[in-house]
């Protein structure tokens, strides 16, 4: 995540110290506070273009990495035999170079192996507060006499299960940003994480393993609201859990009664309560409190009774809320 957006959670939201901010990031505290005083989405920096003589040897010793990882233990080469190699193809730079690039290559490998080898499982357990989950799918409706489709915003708390459904024309900018706006007003706060799949209004280019190259709009959004956003792994749409599994507005608004999903042992009983007491953007305009009406904090404890009820007739005036302008 892009450093600027770290660095405004820790301050506003987990009430770091400049310096400890300071010490955590290794810049001076002069940058730090320079950086919160910024409206820029990241910090540029004017890096000078420094070619290494490594350069146009990466993709053969690349190769000869690979062809090395597949060797047994006794078989493999050192690094040391990998540069004579090289210097015999014409390599006159130093050992360490080449050692650090075979750092760096083992390092993106074994990243790389973590987030797609086979046996690797994501726990789908949270705590309160600690996570939502966003996800859009496609429903229809009839407007003026017309049969329209809608693209459905929808957002769930990962442990209570408390949703909001917002529906738009279309799924561009504009209408994310205010699905976000609406959902965290409606529900009373910002969870500490927001996990997505790959939309293109979120993600320019997916990368190796869980690299990604974020759309700027997005990062900005992230930054005002002071959450840290997670992104599944491509055709991996089980990762988010509850969003995919309650697609569909009628799977959304009856509570989840297809999923049969069990309570967990010592849930209290208004799960929903609990997950509610989220952390507002600090420094940023306060979207819900406790006297505005529609939020969580005016009226939990009917909104929890409209979810608990599980029957799509038995809706009432606070569930509503919960899915305005479906």
């Amino acid at each position: 995540m892009e450093l600027l957006s770290v660095i405004r959670r820790w301050h506003y939201r987990d009430h770091f110290s400049i310096r400890e901010i300071s010490r955590r990031t290794g810049l001076s505290r002069n940058t730090v506070r320079k950086y919160l005083r910024s409206d820029s989405i990241e910090p540029k920096f004017n890096l000078p273009d420094r070619p290494s003589g490594l350069d146009p040897y990466a993709d053969k010793l690349s190769h000869m990495l690979r062809q090395e990882a597949g060797k047994s233990r006794k078989q493999k080469r050192t690094i040391k035999q990998l540069h004579a190699d090289l210097a015999a193809l014409g390599y006159d730079g130093s050992y360490n170079r080449v050692a650090a690039f075979a750092r760096d290559w083992k390092d993106a490998r074994q990243r790389e192996q973590k987030t797609t080898g086979r046996g690797v499982f994501v726990p789908l357990a949270f705590m309160a507060g600690e996570a939502f989950q966003f996800d859009w799918s496609e429903d229809w409706a009839v407007i003026a006499g017309e049969r329209t489709k809608l693209q459905v915003a929808h957002f769930k708390l990962s442990y209570s299960r408390a949703f909001f459904l917002r529906a738009y024309p279309q799924q561009t900018h504009e209408m994310l940003f205010d699905a976000h706006n609406h959902a965290f007003r409606v529900l009373g706060g910002v969870p500490r994480r927001g996990i997505y799949d790959n939309m293109r209004t979120a993600v320019d280019k997916i990368g190796r393993g869980k690299e990604r190259k974020v759309n700027a709009r997005f990062s900005a959004m992230v930054s005002h609201f002071l959450f840290e956003a997670e992104f599944c792994n491509p055709a991996s749409g089980w990762e988010k859990g509850g969003a995919r599994q309650g697609s569909g507005m009628r799977s959304m608004l009856d509570g989840g009664r297809r999923s049969n999903r069990k309570e967990r042992p010592g849930r209290p009983p208004s799960a929903l309560a609990t997950d509610a007491q989220l952390s507002l953007p600090g420094g940023a305009e306060r979207l819900a409190g406790d006297a505005l009406p529609g939020t969580v904090g005016a009226n939990g404890a009917q909104l929890a009774a409209g979810l608990g009820s599980r029957r799509l007739g038995r809706r009432d005036a606070a569930s509503d809320a919960a899915s305005e302008a479906v």
